[in-house]
């Protein structure tokens, strides 16, 4: 067996189960609904932008802000679709069954790593579709979307890194979503107390992740923000395909 053959396997799995459906459901609700309320306020407030000479347009004042809403779903989605990857097969007794089938640590790692990933940016694509069918009648800032898309998928990609990485250290799938929960908490709340004492430098900023996202949601794109996502997304992968390694052996 493969990276791919394990992806599928886990992909069967997420069609049958539950969970990714209600997750699913639950965030394109909600995201659509609140981009209906963004919509309608946009539509009342058009004729006095206008007036104003305000150049912002329905890109800058409805689309970016509303896609910065999913990163919240994706706090949630990410540990809770990741949780049982690794941890649920560990509880389970057929962690060592994987194993005996000759997959290496990576196979195992990566094949559900994508899988639920995909998942997840399946349901961004789905969301993306809603600005990008008024196309015709509000011209967005094809830039802007793009990179504001952009930044979610690697937040995306990196949040699921955590999670699997997580699962891979819990021995229970609550441990493993409570565990990337956390993590998640630490980047996004590193540098609050720098930012209060008005510090927008050093190393706690450097680590936030909202340091790296929220240019891409104004549609700036730099090196540095890919390779910090590279960085941490690599990282946490290799921690989970380490802690399974190890457990291989010892088994």
């Amino acid at each position: 067996m493969s990276v791919g053959a394990v992806m599928r396997c886990e992909w069967r799995r997420l069609w049958t189960r539950p969970l990714g459906w209600v997750l699913a459901a639950l965030t394109l609700a909600g995201m659509g609904w609140e981009f209906l309320l963004m919509l309608n306020q946009y539509l009342a407030l058009q004729v006095r932008l206008a007036a104003a000479g305000n150049a912002s347009g329905f890109t800058d004042l409805v689309t970016l802000p509303w896609l910065a809403l999913f990163v919240i779903a994706a706090f949630v989605l990410a540990p809770l679709l990741t949780m049982s990857a690794l941890a649920g097969e560990r509880r389970g007794g057929t962690l060592s069954l994987l194993f005996a089938s000759g997959l290496s640590p990576s196979a195992v790692v990566l094949g559900k790593y994508f899988a639920v990933l995909i998942w997840q940016l399946l349901i961004l694509l789905l969301l993306l579709a809603m600005p990008v069918a008024l196309a015709f009648t509000t011209h967005p800032d094809w830039g802007k979307l793009a990179a504001a898309a952009l930044g979610l998928m690697l937040a995306l990609a990196s949040l699921n890194a955590i999670g699997m990485a997580c699962s891979a250290f819990a021995g229970h799938p609550a441990l493993a979503a409570a565990g990337a929960f956390v993590v998640t908490a630490l980047l996004v709340g590193v540098n609050k107390l720098s930012l209060a004492d008005g510090v927008l430098g050093g190393i706690a900023n450097w680590l936030a992740l909202s340091t790296h996202l929220q240019p891409m949601g104004r549609g700036l794109v730099s090196t540095a923000d890919l390779l910090w996502f590279a960085l941490l997304i690599g990282v946490a992968l290799l921690l989970a395909i380490r802690r399974v390694g190890d457990e291989r052996t010892r088994g």
